[in-house]
C-alpha cells in the first residue's frame, strides 16, 4: 500500500506505547491527538514562553498537504489552555527532519490561576489535513533543515 498521509511515532518514542490518533465520529473532521507524557503547564506569567507538550508523532502527507494543530473546544474553558500560535501548522517537510524527526509538539499556555497537569494518554488536541494552493509565480525553492520554528532558518 502507497502511503499518503497519516501518522507515525517519532524517533525516541518507540517504546513509549503511543497511540496514533483516530477521529472519534464519521464526519470528525480532525484526529485526536494525545500528550506522550505527565507535563505541568504553569500558569501564564508574563514574558514567560510557551509550554511544548509533547505527542510523541509525527505526519506524513502528499506535497500539496498540511496538517493543522487545533485546540481542543473544551481546554479554553476547562483547563485554561490556549495555543501559543491560535492555530499550528505542520508542512510536509517537517516530516523526518534531521532535528526532531517531525516530531508534533503543541505549544500551550495556561491562563488559570493554578499549573495544570496534563496526564499521558490525555487528549490534549485535534489534527486536521488540509490541501494548499501556491500562486502561478511561486519559485519557492528552499529545503527544510531544521525541526520546530525553523522555517525561516
Amino acid at each position: 500500500m502507497e502511503k499518503v498521509r497519516g501518522f507515525e511515532v517519532a524517533k525516541g518514542f518507540e517504546d513509549k506505547e503511543i497511540n496514533l490518533p483516530i477521529r472519534k465520529t464519521k464526519y470528525s473532521a480532525g484526529y485526536d491527538i494525545e500528550a506522550a507524557e505527565d507535563i505541568v503547564i504553569p500558569s501564564f506569567k508574563k514574558g514567560m514562553a510557551p509550554t511544548l507538550v509533547k505527542t510523541g508523532l509525527k505526519a506524513y502527507m502528499a506535497d500539496d498537504e498540511y496538517l493543522m494543530l487545533c485546540n481542543r473546544s473544551s481546554n479554553p474553558k476547562k483547563k485554561g489552555l490556549i495555543l501559543a500560535n491560535s492555530v499550528g501548522i505542520i508542512d510536509k517537510d517537517y516530516y523526518e527532519n534531521p532535528d526532531n524527526d517531525g516530531h508534533i509538539m503543541f505549544a500551550f499556555y495556561n491562563i488559570k490561576e493554578e499549573d495544570i497537569t496534563i496526564k499521558k494518554g490525555e487528549a490534549i488536541g485535534q489534527a486536521i489535513f488540509h490541501k494548499y494552493f501556491i500562486v502561478d509565480d511561486d519559485a519557492a525553492e528552499g529545503t527544510r533543515i531544521g525541526g520546530f520554528g525553523s522555517t525561516n532558518k
